[in-house]
């Protein structure tokens, strides 16, 4: 074993944990009829992982991977400031596509392991702080 993550990625790069998380929520997010329309949306100060389309409703997704629970499972790592962080983003993706009066809602994916099997979807999981 060369101590190299060798989880099969795009094209035989090697793929970190957390796109693997966020591929799978996609997937498991587009089976259940939402439109993935963005990912990893970035702007200073803020990321959201996944940007879907429920309907009408406009739905920022965060994808917590977290495999070790002693410092609490992969809910619990979505803090306030985390929160915060996610809203900043949203609102400048609302600013910037012209989809201010669209409904939205934050949403969280959680796994505790890379498999389907173990998503948790927590729908309008928090509120703007």
């Amino acid at each position: 074993m060369n101590g190299k993550d060798n989880t099969p990625g795009h094209a035989g790069t090697r793929t970190r944990p957390g796109e693997v998380a966020e591929d799978l929520a996609a997937r498991f997010l587009e089976a259940r009829g939402l439109s993935i329309l963005q990912r990893n949306f970035r702007c200073r100060g803020g990321e959201v992982d996944l940007i879907c389309r429920d309907g009408p409703a406009l739905v920022f997704v965060e994808v917590r991977l977290r495999r070790n629970a002693a410092y609490g499972g992969a809910g619990a790592s979505i803090t306030t400031t985390k929160q915060r962080r996610i809203a900043l983003a949203a609102e400048h993706y609302l600013t910037t596509h012209s989809a201010a009066e669209r409904d939205c809602r934050f949403d969280c994916i959680l796994l505790d392991r890379l498999s389907t099997e173990a998503i948790e979807w927590l729908r309008d999981a928090f509120q703007a702080p």
